[in-house]
């Protein structure tokens, strides 16, 4: 029993299966604004399956695809692959396992949403290879994580129509997650530099990459007032856009020491965002 807990628990690290906590909250989000209100349960619990299999997915295959870098980096080199706690048989088998749970999601939830299901599958595999010949890899990820509200707009409605205001939640997402990977590169500039990888930081220096992170934080609470302009109301909305703003600048002033903290303030950003669209959606 021991020995099954414990390889649940490195199966869970592998993925960091509580960063989970990122996607899920701008899901549901973007189901809200389809919905007006919270989705019923079934579609809420086939929203769950499809958000946390697909983010399952592309976390293994950003360990599995970047296993040999990790293992060069003393900031990575503990992961489970590089340190031979999982063997790469595993791993797929979980990205397998991810992707399962994620098909049959979408399969569930419409027709549309199976057939586009491929779409951040795509980007999924791409992210982690940008690095390699962009230095604007950060908007990748910040990509991939825009397709969590969009996912939820589409859980709900089946079609795409009418879709202004989550395509701002999408693009608030996508810069949110830019901004703050910018920040978390300028942990290996030293790394990236040596290995010949790339990212802002690398290219720009750290202090203007920080310039450009803060910029797409601006740009991403411009995009939260646009969502609020465009199909919400009320104050509570309004000062959960200015929380928002609060917490953007506070991992600013923690750019000079990334902990956990930072980590946490990412989880509380997504919640204040959801709590921002339900409450503008019932007029609060």
């Amino acid at each position: 029993m021991t020995v099954t807990f414990s390889r649940v628990y490195t199966w869970v690290s592998f993925v960091k299966f509580e960063h989970t906590l990122f996607s899920l909250p701008l899901l549901y989000a973007g189901a809200v604004i389809a919905a007006g209100a919270f989705p019923d349960l079934r579609t809420a619990l086939w929203i769950l399956g499809g958000g946390t299999g697909a983010r399952t997915a592309a976390m293994g295959l950003n360990r599995i695809i970047d296993r040999n870098i990790d293992a060069r980096n003393s900031r990575t080199e503990d992961r489970e692959l590089p340190r031979k706690t999982m063997n790469l048989a595993e791993a797929w088998g979980i990205v397998a396992a991810g992707l399962a749970l994620y098909l049959f999601s979408c399969f569930m939830l419409s027709p549309f949403a199976l057939s586009l299901s491929p779409v951040p599958l795509i980007v999924f595999v791409v992210y982690p290879y940008m690095k390699r010949f962009t230095s604007l890899a950060h908007f990748g990820v910040g990509t991939a994580l825009a397709f969590a509200p969009l996912s939820g707009f589409i859980a709900v409605t089946g079609s795409i129509a009418d879709s202004a205001a989550v395509l701002w939640l999408a693009a608030f997402t996508l810069f949110w997650v830019a901004g703050f990977d910018i920040i978390y590169a300028t942990l290996d500039i030293e790394f990236d530099r040596t290995e010949g990888l790339r990212s802002l930081p690398v290219w720009l220096g750290r202090h203007t990459a920080l310039g450009v992170s803060m910029f797409t934080h601006l740009l991403a609470i411009g995009c939260l007032v646009g969502l609020f302009v465009e199909d919400l109301s009320g104050v509570i909305a309004i000062t959960g856009i200015m929380a928002t703003g609060v917490v953007l600048a506070a991992e600013h002033w923690l750019a000079e020491r990334v902990n956990l903290a930072f980590f946490q303030l990412n989880i509380i950003v997504g919640f204040l965002v959801f709590g921002i669209v339900f409450a503008g959606k019932q007029g609060w």
